[in-house]
């Protein structure tokens, strides 16, 4: 297989994981704080922090590696408007991630006491502004150049 279509399988690979692996967290939290037992939400905070973020990070942190390589295998200059789009998309998803994993660990840090409203919220808005990130800057890669 050609490198360039094995590191464009990886890339669109990555990215879908993410994806999912995102709305996967956010409908299980979701449904761990809305039956309000703080025993399986601190465990699933827990391992959700311990496990599955490093993870979805690294998939995401692999995305503009991915995706420059792409592009400097097919040509494209470092110019196109689709490019710096994403790539300014991805610095504003950074820090998006970065302040869902605070309110995740003040989150699990409150144990077995309940969580003010405003917490879970805050974590939800977060995840779906990553989210709606992470679609924009799919879209932007589909409309590339071929």
């Amino acid at each position: 297989m050609e490198h360039y279509q094995l590191l464009n399988i990886v890339h669109a690979a990555l990215a879908i994981l993410l994806t999912l692996g995102l709305i996967a967290h956010i409908i299980m939290l979701w449904k761990a704080w809305r039956r309000a037992d703080p025993a399986v939400l601190r465990q699933k905070l827990r391992r959700t922090r311990l496990m599955s973020l490093p993870l979805l990070a690294v998939f995401a942190l692999l995305l503009p590696v991915t995706g420059w390589w792409l592009a400097h295998l097919a040509g494209f200059p470092l110019g196109q408007l689709w490019l710096l789009a994403s790539s300014i998309l991805f610095l504003v998803l950074v820090p998006l991630g970065l302040l869902l994993g605070g309110r995740l660990r003040a989150w699990q840090a409150l144990g077995d006491t309940q969580a003010p409203a405003r917490l879970p919220r805050f974590a939800l808005v977060y995840a779906g502004l990553i989210l709606v990130i992470l679609i924009a800057i799919m879209g932007l890669m589909g409309a590339k150049p071929v």
